[in-house]
Protein backbone atom coordinates (compact mmCIF):
# COMPACT_ATOMS: atom_id res chain seq x y z
CA UNK A 1 0.00 0.00 0.00
CA UNK A 2 2.99 2.51 0.82
CA UNK A 3 4.57 1.70 -2.21
CA UNK A 4 2.02 2.48 -4.68
CA UNK A 5 1.45 5.70 -2.17
CA UNK A 6 4.40 6.51 -3.33
CA UNK A 7 4.95 5.41 -6.91
CA UNK A 8 1.31 7.16 -7.53
CA UNK A 9 2.91 10.58 -6.29
CA UNK A 10 6.13 10.30 -8.30
CA UNK A 11 3.98 9.14 -11.45
CA UNK A 12 1.82 12.31 -10.95
CA UNK A 13 4.52 14.75 -11.53
CA UNK A 14 6.72 12.39 -14.26
CA UNK A 15 3.35 12.35 -16.52
CA UNK A 16 3.67 16.27 -16.57
CA UNK A 17 7.59 15.75 -17.34
CA UNK A 18 6.83 13.48 -20.20
CA UNK A 19 3.93 15.73 -21.54
CA UNK A 20 6.18 18.53 -21.68
CA UNK A 21 8.90 16.31 -23.88
CA UNK A 22 6.35 15.44 -26.10
CA UNK A 23 5.02 18.92 -26.76
CA UNK A 24 8.32 20.09 -27.13
CA UNK A 25 8.96 17.40 -29.39
CA UNK A 26 5.93 17.76 -31.59
CA UNK A 27 6.48 21.47 -32.00
CA UNK A 28 10.24 21.09 -32.75
CA UNK A 29 9.04 18.76 -35.58
CA UNK A 30 6.59 20.84 -37.06
CA UNK A 31 8.87 24.00 -37.03
CA UNK A 32 11.84 22.50 -38.62
CA UNK A 33 9.75 21.52 -41.25
CA UNK A 34 9.84 25.20 -41.99
CA UNK A 35 13.18 25.60 -41.37
CA UNK A 36 13.25 27.05 -37.50
CA UNK A 37 14.74 25.57 -34.90
CA UNK A 38 12.74 24.96 -31.71
CA UNK A 39 14.45 27.57 -29.36
CA UNK A 40 14.64 30.71 -32.61
CA UNK A 41 10.39 29.73 -32.97
CA UNK A 42 9.69 30.10 -29.48
CA UNK A 43 11.71 33.05 -29.13
CA UNK A 44 10.15 34.78 -32.30
CA UNK A 45 6.88 33.85 -30.29
CA UNK A 46 7.98 35.47 -27.06
CA UNK A 47 9.48 38.70 -28.87
CA UNK A 48 6.26 39.06 -30.79
CA UNK A 49 3.86 38.73 -27.55
CA UNK A 50 1.99 35.73 -28.72
CA UNK A 51 1.07 33.79 -25.75
CA UNK A 52 0.37 30.27 -26.56
CA UNK A 53 1.61 27.55 -24.29
CA UNK A 54 3.66 24.49 -25.64
CA UNK A 55 0.38 21.94 -25.04
CA UNK A 56 -1.67 24.33 -27.94
CA UNK A 57 1.31 25.08 -29.85
CA UNK A 58 1.64 21.15 -30.20
CA UNK A 59 -1.64 20.75 -30.83
CA UNK A 60 -1.73 23.25 -33.49
CA UNK A 61 1.36 21.44 -35.00
CA UNK A 62 -0.14 18.33 -35.21
CA UNK A 63 -3.96 19.08 -36.02
CA UNK A 64 -4.02 22.52 -37.77
CA UNK A 65 -0.71 23.17 -40.04
CA UNK A 66 -1.60 26.60 -41.65
CA UNK A 67 -2.14 27.97 -38.34
CA UNK A 68 1.19 26.49 -36.97
CA UNK A 69 2.80 27.80 -40.45
CA UNK A 70 1.58 31.19 -39.80
CA UNK A 71 2.92 30.99 -36.21
CA UNK A 72 6.55 30.30 -37.86
CA UNK A 73 6.17 33.50 -40.04
CA UNK A 74 5.15 35.58 -36.58
CA UNK A 75 8.25 34.00 -35.26
CA UNK A 76 10.29 34.44 -37.92
CA UNK A 77 9.64 38.16 -38.75
CA UNK A 78 10.51 39.13 -35.43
Amino acid sequence: MLKSLTYSYRDRRRRKRDFRRLWITRINAAARQHEVPYGRFMAGLRGAGVDLDRKVLADLAVNDAEAFARLVEVAKAT
